[in-house]
């Protein structure tokens, strides 16, 4: 029995980055033996183990073989005479298919018989083996390294079977929550425009997000949108909520708040009327093809809606403040009326220029609802009750408090508050 280090965490460490997370292969063991070392069983595909003391995951050197569409599609082998080579040769990319010596004493030192080592110091992301093609999750993965590893570059050759992979239709079979999966740590990752551009370069994303991927050469009012073209637009967008460290449901809100802009009738271009209403429709496909989470689809239904009036909030009056903290909950969900401001940030500064512009609007609506937040809703509701006042009226009640309230405001701060 031998134990290495492979993967991410070989990678990482010859990246000079933090490595948080190990993986472990055995070569040379059986179940058998690993359950005798107290080692727990955790995989039902294939051999995984849990360490007795780390709970770190060891895995029984293995070889896949295609069987169908998909990535469910194949058949493993896992048997002790599966070498190491052999099971580096299934990985994804070279940079992920190095192997260690688990005690860190191996002579010649790293095992990387698919050169993975010389990648790394080229900054090249390249498949091992033409077996590349039989999983069409390794596109999602690739486009997510390559938002994660910013300076490097896709091979033209692993480019080129991807667009065959998306060719033959191997993308069309890919499962909704693995798409989601890999979609959402490429969201979080340093630079997640570069995720969109390989998808895009490959065909994929036209198959997977086509109300994302029609948004390339649908131009936007120069004046507003210097940058005119609305994916250009989406992709600085989308890094700019990578640089203020929105979390993962305001990056998605980013990159679905524009979506109706794609279906805009072509004689009314390069203005889209009635583009927020139809973001929030075509979001709901997206979340629903997906299955996105809850707190991701609501937030992103909200900011497709309202973007357009927070951005313009700084001349609304009293009343109509009022309203646009109605329409988003923002009452009764603060914490994410928080997040909806910051990804309207986002919009607002992913525009060529405007990158270091401020945004007035995410504070001032902050204390607007502060102010909304310190009416005494349960007085008010309580002296309605002993007048004989009930249902809606009381809700008229509160509504016309608040507006009062953020009328002294304005009086006192205005535009600058």
């Amino acid at each position: 029995m031998q134990i290495y280090m492979v993967g991410g965490a070989v990678r990482d460490k010859l990246l000079g980055r933090p490595v948080n997370d190990h993986d472990w292969v055995v070569v040379g063991a059986t179940p058998e033996q690993m359950l005798a070392l107290g080692y727990l069983p955790v995989g039902r595909d294939f051999p995984v183990f849990l360490h007795p003391e780390t709970r770190e995951e060891y895995a029984l050197a293995r070889t896949e073989r295609k069987s169908g569409r998909g990535y469910r599609g194949f058949v493993v082998h896992s048997a002790p005479d599966v070498t190491l080579e052999e099971d580096l040769s299934r990985r994804d990319l070279t940079i992920n298919a190095i192997a260690e010596n688990a005690d860190g004493t191996r002579a010649e030192g790293i095992f990387d018989p698919y050169s993975g080592a010389q990648d790394i110091e080229a900054r090249v992301l390249r498949h091992v083996t033409d077996a590349f093609r039989e999983d069409p999750v390794r596109i999602l993965r690739v486009a997510r390294f390559a938002a994660r590893f910013t300076d490097f570059t896709v091979a033209p050759e692993t480019m080129q079977l991807m667009r065959e992979m998306v060719e033959h239709g191997e993308v069309d079979h890919l499962v909704p929550e693995r798409v989601w999966q890999e979609l959402a740590r490429g969201l979080m990752e340093e630079k997640p425009s570069r995720m969109f551009e390989v998808l895009r370069d490959c065909g994929a994303l036209a198959v997977l997000l086509p109300e994302v991927a029609r948004l390339w050469g649908v131009p936007q009012r120069a004046d507003y949108h210097p940058e005119v073209d609305t994916g250009v637009h989406l992709m600085m967008v989308l890094d700019m909520a990578a640089r203020l460290n929105a979390p993962l449901t305001v990056r998605f809100a980013c990159l679905a708040h524009d979506l109706g802009k794609g279906t805009t009738p072509a004689d009314v271009l390069p203005r889209h009327i009635g583009h927020e209403e139809r973001s929030a429709e075509l979001l709901k496909d997206v979340a629903e093809r997906l299955r996105v989470p809850v707190d991701c689809r609501e937030t992103a239904d909200v900011v497709a809606r309202e973007h357009g009036h927070v951005h313009r909030s700084t001349d609304f009056s009293a009343a109509a403040l009022v309203r646009l903290l109605e329409r988003c909950d923002a009452i009764r969900k603060p914490a994410r009326f928080a997040e909806i401001l910051l990804a309207c940030e986002c919009d607002a500064r992913g525009r060529l220029g405007l990158e270091e512009s401020a945004y007035p609007q995410r504070q001032r609506l902050a204390h607007v609802l502060a102010v909304v937040q310190s009416v005494a809703t349960r007085d008010i509701a309580a002296k309605a009750a002993a007048q004989g006042i009930a249902g809606p009226q009381v809700g008229a009640l509160i509504h016309q408090a608040r507006v009062e309230v953020v009328a002294q405001w304005l009086h006192h701060h205005g535009t600058q508050g």
